[in-house]
């Protein structure tokens, strides 16, 4: 059985549309900048682990970015009936200052992690248009990192 005419062309200008969207789904101008790691040690036993922080940035969002922040599995020892598979916290602080206007803010969190590394957090941040320096610390023994990033 074919298909009537009208519904061949609704079919070919759904398939279209479709692909236009998807094609759109990278946004021109949106940028991802990954800052260097941290390594530190962790509250919750002995523990230990990486932290990754990162900036995303868009023209959909101007004189905005989101900072994102993961650790990696951790390891160490800790408490309880698995102390092989401890799970750990650390407080993680991504102070950011715009290097052109001097606003400032941080990003803070407790970053709790296991074996399997965290979760992603992360937080818009009103950084205003901009060259934006960070600065990544914990609230334990670590070595702290620096970046830089544009927000437009």
């Amino acid at each position: 059985m074919r298909q009537p005419t009208i519904a061949r062309a609704a079919t070919v200008l759904a398939a279209t549309a479709t692909a236009a969207l998807i094609g759109t789904g990278a946004q021109a101008g949106a940028a991802t900048v990954s800052f260097p790691q941290v390594p530190t040690v962790a509250h919750g036993g002995l523990c230990w682990t990486t932290i990754q922080t990162w900036a995303d940035t868009s023209p959909e969002w101007p004189g905005r970015a989101i900072l994102n922040v993961r650790a990696l599995p951790v390891a160490g020892i800790g408490p309880g009936m698995y102390p092989l598979a401890p799970l750990c916290e650390v407080r993680t602080t991504v102070a950011w200052r715009n290097l052109n206007t001097g606003a400032t803010g941080a990003y803070e969190n407790t970053v709790v992690t296991g074996i399997y590394g965290s979760i992603q957090y992360a937080l818009f941040q009103d950084t205003g248009p901009g060259r934006i320096e960070v600065t990544v610390t914990t609230d334990a023994l670590s070595i702290p990192a620096r970046g830089t990033f544009d927000v437009i």
